[in-house]
């Protein structure tokens, strides 16, 4: 198995909101090396990196709006996140907690702090991640996963290194709860200071890794907190080695290879698909949720 070397290690651009409640670095697809070809089948990613909300008696969040053709993923490191969409799906995520909400062929959606968190105020961290989804599954009915963190697969690394947390796919043997459209794999290593963890995906998987919490050496090169270290497709394998106690969220899809148009919440294969996108929307076939 030969060495996966690092292509690019990206820092963050300066960040921007999304509604009034995601203040967010975006690395997919706005820095040119992260286009959504190039991460295949990983197509958006934003990352609000912990940030101070104060208290608000209205909840901060984005208003609804719709997707089609992809699913959303959303990670939970601080704070609390609710979410409710047109097709029944819903609920409050907290620290160590995901939604994962499959748009498929249409959903009306907002997301928004959660009423008591509002209230109260405090640090808020989340990643959210769109994953595109096979050109035969776009038009599929709606999905929702609340995946609680006890419901991670979990794997113990020998001598006190931490732990790999699994989402998706597998490590060693030990599976992630959440069902996908594609082979990918999303995990998280939870290093101790020292803690090392070799990962081991094929050649062809897009495999990139953004830095939580702490700072790691990928290979022999340094990434910190809020850095997205973009991996070459030349190897199987790469070592994340932890200067102090961190975590890594770790990203690896087979890429789908089938044509993307894109514009804003909607990401199908072809003009005409979009077009039936907005013709849709406009007419009301993507259901009802109250604003």
């Amino acid at each position: 198995m030969a060495t996966r070397s690092i292509e690019a290690v990206v820092t963050p651009r300066p960040p921007h909101y999304v509604g009034d409640g995601f203040r967010v670095h975006n690395f997919i697809p706005s820095d040119q090396r992260l286009n959504m070809i190039r991460m295949d089948p990983f197509i958006m990613l934003d990352y609000n990196a912990r940030f101070y909300f104060p208290p608000s008696e209205k909840p901060r969040g984005v208003g609804v709006h719709p997707h089609r053709g992809f699913e959303t993923v959303t990670i939970a490191y601080a704070g609390k996140v609710a979410h409710h969409d047109s097709s029944g799906g819903g609920g409050v995520i907290g620290e160590g907690d995901v939604q994962w909400m499959t748009a498929a062929s249409g959903v009306l959606h907002k997301e928004y702090h959660e009423e008591q968190f509002s209230k109260e105020g405090g640090d808020f961290q989340m990643v959210q991640l769109w994953v595109n989804l096979p050109a035969k599954h776009k038009m599929d009915p709606p999905g929702y996963q609340g995946i609680k963190a006890s419901d991670m697969g979990r794997h113990t690394l020998h001598d006190g290194a931490g732990e790999v947390e699994v989402i998706a796919g597998d490590f060693r043997g030990t599976a992630g709860p959440a069902k996908t459209f594609s082979p990918l794999h999303m995990q998280h290593a939870r290093l101790n200071a020292g803690g090392e963890v070799e990962f081991e995906f094929p050649a062809h998987f897009n495999t990139a890794l953004l830095v939580i919490e702490g700072s790691v050496q990928v290979n022999d090169r340094n990434a910190d907190a809020s850095q997205f270290v973009l991996m070459a497709n030349n190897g199987e394998r790469f070592t994340i080695r932890a200067t102090e106690k961190s975590v890594v969220l770790v990203l690896s899809g087979e890429p789908l290879r089938e044509p993307i148009a894109a514009h804003g919440p909607f990401v199908m294969n072809s003009r005409e698909e979009l077009i039936q996108a907005f013709e849709d929307f406009n007419t009301g076939k993507f259901g009802y949720l109250e604003d």
